[in-house]
């Protein structure tokens, strides 16, 4: 793990490449290049009514990279874990290099959901989520996708498809074209800063067109 500097990580993400390690407390990585690719259309992310309903409720508050180091660190709160301490120490160098940042939910003074992932021009490679209360990672990954839109992004990269993505709107590409939309937007200028977050949950309901 010493070999790996957030430089090299860098230029694995340009190629498609990202880390993950056996278990927590693994000193080596490996590198993923799944032949099957999770990806979240920006245009097509779903809310559904309940989901709706409560990003409309003023109940809880959301931030951008206030709490990066807790946020990674409740991602890997799992009986299996694929972020090692050395992953986290190194995912913490490039959140202060400023590649890397995290949504945050909060409910009472609590961090009760969030997200987190690494910023590749165009492109935002989504790391993990973790839900602490209800919906907390689906209010994280709301306000996330309304942020993106509004800050030039055009590819949000999943690593996998699971079943709760998927009901998100998620869809699974093949590797191939997967390097070919990489390759297309990794250059691009987006900035994740160049926008505020939205004001308050009712506004990211009304600018998604695929509520149901």
């Amino acid at each position: 793990m010493a070999a790996i500097t957030t430089e090299l990580l860098l230029r694995a993400y340009r190629t498609g490449l990202f880390p993950m390690a056996e278990h927590r407390n693994d000193d080596e990585v490996f590198w993923v290049d799944p032949r099957r690719r999770g990806v979240l259309p920006l245009g097509g992310f779903r809310i559904s009514r309940s989901l709706a309903k409560r990003l409309k409720k003023n109940d809880y508050t959301v931030t951008l990279n206030h709490a990066f180091p807790q946020t990674i660190g409740a991602c890997a709160e799992r009986h299996e874990t694929w972020i090692s301490h050395d992953i986290h120490n190194l995912y913490c160098a490039l959140f202060e290099q400023g590649h890397a940042h995290s949504i945050e939910v909060w409910r009472d003074g609590a961090l009760i959901g969030g997200v987190y992932g690494v910023t590749v021009g165009g492109a935002f490679c989504g790391e993990s989520m973790f839900s602490r209360q209800r919906d907390g990672s689906k209010i994280a990954l709301a306000w996330l996708v309304d942020l993106l839109n509004r800050t030039g992004f055009s590819l949000f990269d999943t690593q996998f498809l699971t079943p709760h993505l998927a009901s998100l709107g998620a869809i699974e590409i093949t590797r191939a074209d997967y390097g070919k939309r990489l390759e297309a937007v990794r250059d691009d200028s987006a900035d994740i800063l160049s926008a505020p977050l939205a004001s308050n949950g009712h506004d990211v309901v009304q600018r998604n067109t695929h509520t149901s």
